[in-house]
């Protein structure tokens, strides 16, 4: 579970203006730093299967999110994803 000082920062970094909380844009984020904080505690506990279950639940998610905001705008795409340090 994310903290709520992480969440915000989270949300600042690609919200589009100051009420923005909600877009799709700021979800990917939010699940972007979740998946980050999966990944390492299955870093440390491999065998805890339903925490991996979870991380590929939330990659799809965050995946599908990606691919709507792509379809909408691509520039806006390349950006988010340059924003969230990952991968095409």
């Amino acid at each position: 579970m994310i903290t709520g000082e992480k969440k915000q920062v989270a949300i600042q970094s690609v919200q589009t203006h100051k009420t923005d909380t909600g877009s799709s844009a700021v979800q990917a984020a939010i699940i972007t730093e979740r998946v980050k904080e999966l990944t390492e505690h299955l870093k440390g506990h491999e065998h805890d299967l339903a925490a991996r279950r979870g991380l590929l639940r939330l990659v799809g998610q965050r995946r599908r999110l990606l691919k709507y905001i792509a379809d909408r705008d691509s520039q806006a795409y390349l950006a988010l994803i340059k924003k969230l340090g990952i991968r095409r």
